[in-house]
């Protein structure tokens, strides 16, 4: 009979259990015994649902604190140098993914190191954190997650099925530490693959009969010292131990690429969301024993899988290689998709069309043990089910809510001269320079400043209807003028209103907009404790009417300064929502950038002189495979032009892109054409800016000068070397000091004293260049 399996669950938990655990004792509210005792329980509650619902295969392992590459990284005992003093483990683990800054006292040092580097999860909105690799590297393991948490599963009664990050996807995503010349990670793999041997024989001691590899390197397009690595791997693995191992791919097709490990292993997981067509390849590169993992549901969007359609490839596998070669499985780790919709009390009240047409995790768990129960029972089984299913999706097809003629009619029509500016930046600097009248290297921030208690319970109030329009609209007024004055006690040269009448960067804009709606709980991990609940793109997009005119103008009018409106870029807003899958994406954003482009020009007129329009997902927006580039690249650079170009030469665009290698996709970069463009460059060791002197990018720009995902304050010091650094590569007339992204998460105390420092450099570079 064919297998139920899952990849992975949600392990932050139903409502965020682990989010408010975790920071709870970063705070110093709960001790590391009562950490312990919380993410038991979510493991706990996790593992019984799953076997409740029908799996077969259960995960464990996967499970984390802060990151699953973070964890690998700790138990092989792949430690920077400077995180090594730090004794106690789990302190060394948050450190090495958040950073630390502790005072020295009468018992204790100082503490004072930054974070590793953070990346996102190869197109996804999750970030992980970058593994740092020496030439000398020695390999140790310590306190394996897989196997303390598979005990803890077998305890309870519960058989799962251990899950770890491969060997090669881990070496291949990490990066030479700082202080060593390159060199090729993967070089490293022949002192690995002992550890990763011993780790999977104390699986098999424990009781495990099967592991599940996680190898999504297995999509890029790879060299072939990559794929000798991954037959390497397999081949020495497989030589070593009993267990049964499945190697799991997902995000994309794997191609060629799996020909040298597949002959090594038991079992082989492809994503047939992403890449339906692998099916065909795969199946007869099989031998007779070998299993084949199914990725039929989607694990990273929300909406209901046809079960017809998943249930005719079933067969279609099952018809090549029997029922006790395939299991069925979500296309990759439900962890990147939010709990259940048990919880959308409002969605089911005011939408329950919409309702019908959404799936999280548990339901999603659901969908597999349907598909399996239909190939093993045949379809009568499920017939109820299979109805309904019918049924929601041809509600889906036929809504009226997914359509709307008037935004279809403009988005076809829209003018050439609509897609870029009319004169190129040169020209418009000149313009913007005798308007603006900023300094050499003039400063700003990101967009928003740190949302404290006192604004989240007011938002909160105000949502509840326990707090009245006037008052919510007085209060946040207040805390624009607190925000705009801080700015002016600081000394910043561009202003920004500081957002506190948002929630999200995206989920406010979608309040704003026709076509989308807003679950209550579908939260997913952004990085470490960080949630984010996306909004939903279910229909076609449309201003309401102006979105931040009112919030900007008034911030405007509290200071001479210039203050920037600040929007969400196209591609971002349609990337970082759950987005529509029943009609292309370049039309979804198309729509979107339309309903920008109102706001910017409304902006412009209303007076204001700079509008940041920002992009950070452009680059987690690129396909995984080169040969798909091309065609991504064109729209979503067409959508973000049609964006903002309807303003005149004087109005400065800024943009803001964050943790992404920009160096493949450069000229797509700079196609954008943004007067200002800010990004991430704390954590990456210059190698962002390297390619922008190379390819001697013209318009302004502006590296971050300091990690904001970090609590920890850089000194002046610290700062100015960045700055120096910066100078190397950027012309100091094309040069802005500011932070490397948005502060909302950071209190106000870290966050003065930061930005306090940041001026200080900026006045020690501007007398130096006087």
């Amino acid at each position: 009979m064919v297998v139920a399996t899952n990849l992975g669950f949600p392990y932050v938990g139903a409502k965020r259990e682990l989010k408010k655990s975790i920071e709870a004792f970063w705070s110093g509210k709960i001790s590391a015994d009562e950490l312990k005792t919380a993410y038991q329980k979510i493991q706990e509650t996790h593992w019984k649902l799953q076997k409740e619902q029908g799996l077969q295969h259960i995960p464990s392992g996967e499970f984390t604190l802060y990151d699953r590459v973070l964890d690998t990284a700790q138990q092989f005992g792949v430690i920077p140098t400077r995180y090594q003093h730090i004794q106690d483990p789990l302190q060394q683990f948050f450190a090495m993914g958040r950073g630390i800054q502790k005072a020295a006292t009468a018992t204790t040092e100082k503490v004072d190191v930054p974070a590793q580097e953070m990346k996102k999860w190869f197109d996804t909105n999750y970030h992980f954190i970058v593994p740092e690799f020496e030439p000398t590297q020695e390999f140790k393991l310590q306190a394996p997650r897989a196997v303390e948490q598979y005990k803890t599963a077998k305890a309870l009664g519960i058989e799962t099925r251990p899950v770890i990050v491969g060997p090669v996807t881990f070496l291949h995503l990490g990066k030479t530490a700082k202080g060593f010349e390159e060199f090729d990670t993967l070089s490293l793999l022949p002192k690995l693959l002992p550890v990763y041997i011993e780790l999977l024989n104390q699986l098999q001691a424990a009781g495990a009969e099967w592991v599940q590899i996680d190898e999504p390197a297995l999509i890029f397009d790879l060299p072939a010292n990559v794929k000798a690595a991954f037959e390497e791997a397999y081949k020495t693995i497989k030589a070593a131990t009993s267990i049964k191992t499945l190697v799991a791919a997902y995000f994309g097709r794997v191609e060629d690429n799996i020909s040298g490990l597949l002959p090594h292993v038991d079992a082989l997981h492809i994503d047939l969301v992403r890449a339906p067509q692998e099916l065909d390849v795969v199946l007869p590169l099989l031998n007779k024993d070998q299993i084949l993992s199914l990725g039929l549901v989607d694990g990273r969007n929300i909406w209901i899988n046809n079960l017809s359609n998943s249930i005719e490839l079933a067969q279609k596998a099952v018809a090549a290689l029997g029922t006790d070669r395939v299991f069925i499985a979500p296309s990759c780790s439900l962890a990147h998709s939010p709990f259940s919709t048990v919880f959308e009390k409002k969605i089911a009240e005011k939408n329950p069309e919409l309702l019908s047409w959404l799936a999280f995790s548990v339901e999603k768990t659901k969908e597999i043990v349907t598909i399996a129960t239909a190939i093993n029972q045949g379809v009568d089984a499920v017939k109820d089910t299979l109805a309904a299913n019918a049924a929601a999706l041809e509600s889906r097809r036929t809504s009226a809510q997914t359509a709307n003629p008037q935004v279809r009619e403009r988005a076809s029509k829209i003018p050439a001269a609509d897609w870029k500016r009319p004169d190129v930046f040169q020209v418009r600097e000149k313009a913007q320079a005798q308007k603006l009248k900023l300094p050499l290297f003039p400063t700003t921030t990101i967009g928003s400043f740190p949302q404290n208690k006192e604004i989240r319970v007011a938002r909160q109030k105000f949502n509840k209807g326990e707090l009245s329009a006037a008052d919510y609209d007085a209060f946040i007024k207040g805390q624009m003028k607190f925000m705009v004055d801080f700015q002016e006690r600081v000394g910043l040269d561009v202003f920004v209103h500081g957002e506190p009448e948002r929630n999200d960067m995206v989920e406010h804009f979608g309040h704003l907009l026709h076509g989308y709606d807003f679950t209550e709980n579908g939260w997913v991990v952004s990085y470490g404790s960080r949630c984010v609940k996306p909004p939903v793109i279910f229909g076609d997009v449309s201003r309401r009417g102006p979105m931040t005119i009112d919030e900007t103008v008034y911030a405007q009018s509290l200071t001479k300064k210039p203050m920037k409106g600040m929007l969400t870029g196209p591609v971002t807003m349609m990337k970082w929502s759950f987005v529509r899958d029943d009609i292309p994406l370049n039309e979804v954003c198309t729509q979107i950038g339309l309903a920008l482009r109102d706001e910017v020009v409304d902006l412009e007129t209303a007076g204001i002189p700079c509008i940041q329009v920002d992009e950070p997902a452009i680059r987690e927006g690129l396909p995984i495979r080169r040969a798909d580039w091309d065609a991504y690249l064109e729209w979503s650079v067409a959508c973000f032009r049609l964006s903002t170009s309807g303003v005149r030469n004087e109005t400065q665009i800024h943009t803001h892109m964050c943790y992404s290698d920009f160096n493949d996709i450069f000229d797509a970069i700079a196609a954008l054409d943004a007067d200002v463009i800010t990004i991430e460059n704390s954590k990456s060791d210059e190698k962002l800016l390297k390619i922008f002197a190379t390819k001697k990018y013209l318009n302004a720009i502006g590296p971050g000068t300091y990690d904001i995902h970090s609590p920890r304050v850089p000194s002046v010091e610290e700062m100015s070397q960045k700055v120096s650094d910066m100078l190397k590569h950027i012309p100091k007339e094309l040069l802005w000091i500011n932070p490397d992204c948005g502060l909302k998460t950071r209190g106000w105390p870290e966050t003065e004293a930061a930005l306090i420092n940041m001026i200080e450099v900026t006045k020690r570079f501007r007398a130096q260049y006087a």
